[in-house]
């Protein structure tokens, strides 16, 4: 007797496995150079490590509180005292989660409602929309067009509705290394002033700024982070991808509300690696503060290595990502030129088109530079050569 297998209707008919998946995966096939995936090819502190083995050896592996453990939640507040004058409340405020996307997802779906408008900004990252889709809600798009990928608030301000909810917003922005500055905030302050719209503001490479001014937060704005939840990530800080812990800090009624989905996603983040955190900020914090030297010395190493290079290069002011225009090299689509990238010079990136919903007409591809100083000489040598 024969059964028909049962297939459910997909809420994300359109989704496959992501590009990131896809080029890793193309990489390792054709033993190319994966500049595509954005992590890094070293490893953490050696300090963090230790703690981490500390903690686990003294018994600490049993559930950490739904919110985080307490010392990691403390440290996180004077963290952000120290760099945007903004003490959150380490009780009420701040939410330890399953990396940032975790946060990201919990925020999305505690907030918007069926029908509910939200408003991003393409290029943007691809777990965006999956949320608002599963959220029952409508992605409203502004697209940011390169060299300088800058808003334009005029537009933005007419794509408001008295159906719009949530603002997403990402600084530094992956994938074109541009940032915000205090003058942008004050322009989205400007135009939601005066609606009740919210902000989520994904600032995960906020200590890979190289702006002079430094890294502007959501949370540094005393009117907007008033109704706002800011997103970051220890495993960008700290080279530890693999160990996916991040955090949101917003205000104590809209964390009341991120916790009501966050305790029934995760419950809570694994014990002795938030320990091994808290340890880590308090006693090496001039780790997250040098870590703009670190990576500008590798972009800029980077950089230089291509110079003689067909690929044009933009601006990078933050993030660990380059982005490069081919048009010298090639007529071919950003996609088909990636893989073609991969499979003929060895060399993996990422397609830009793929961050946006709309047609993505310029030639333009990113390369992750958080890698050893070898992995980025190796990978400019065959870039050269095109």
């Amino acid at each position: 007797m024969s059964h028909t297998p049962l297939i459910p209707e997909s809420k994300l008919p359109a989704l496959g496995t992501t590009i990131f998946t896809q080029m890793s995966a193309l990489a390792a096939q054709h033993q190319a150079i994966n500049l595509s995936q954005g992590f890094p090819d070293f490893d953490g502190p050696a300090y963090l490590q230790e703690r981490l083995a500390y903690h686990v050896s003294q018994g600490a592996n049993q559930y950490a509180p739904m919110t985080g453990v307490q010392p990691l939640r403390e440290a996180i507040a004077e963290k952000t005292a120290a760099l945007y004058g903004h003490k959150p409340d380490a009780n009420s405020d701040i939410t330890v989660t399953a990396g940032a996307t975790e946060a990201l997802y919990a925020a999305i779906t505690a907030l918007v409602r069926p029908g509910d408008e939200v408003i991003c900004f393409d290029p943007s990252y691809d777990s965006y929309a999956p949320a608002v889709t599963l959220a029952g809600g409508v992605m409203k798009r502004i697209a940011l067009q390169p060299p300088a990928f800058k808003v334009d608030w005029q537009q933005f301000t007419s794509l408001l509705s008295s159906r719009t909810r949530l603002v997403i917003l990402n600084t530094p922005h992956n994938p074109s290394a541009t940032v915000w500055q205090q003058s942008d905030f004050a322009a989205l302050w400007q135009a939601i002033a005066s609606q009740e719209i919210y902000v989520l503001s994904d600032e995960v490479y906020e200590h890979i700024c190289f702006a002079a001014e430094g890294h502007a937060s959501v949370l540094a704005h005393a009117q907007l982070r008033e109704r706002a939840i800011a997103v970051s990530s220890f495993g960008k800080t700290f080279h530890m991808t693999g160990w996916k812990v991040g955090y949101c800090v917003a205000p104590a009624a809209l964390s009341a509300e991120i916790r009501k989905v966050h305790q029934y996603l995760t419950f809570s983040v694994n014990t002795p690696a938030q320990l091994a955190l808290a340890d880590m900020l308090r006693e090496q914090p001039e780790h997250y503060r040098e870590l703009p030297d670190f990576y500008r010395a590798r972009r800029d190493r980077f950089v230089q290595a291509l110079a003689s290079s067909r690929l044009e290069l933009l601006p990078c002011e933050g993030t660990y990502f380059l982005l490069a225009d081919y048009s010298a090299i090639s007529d071919l689509d950003d996609v088909s030129f990636c893989q073609w990238l991969t499979k003929e010079a060895g060399v993996a990136a990422i397609p830009l088109s793929v961050f946006c919903a709309d047609p993505f007409p310029h030639k333009l591809i990113r390369l992750c530079f958080a890698k050893q100083e070898a992995t980025l000489d190796a990978a400019a040598e065959r870039l050269c050569q095109l």
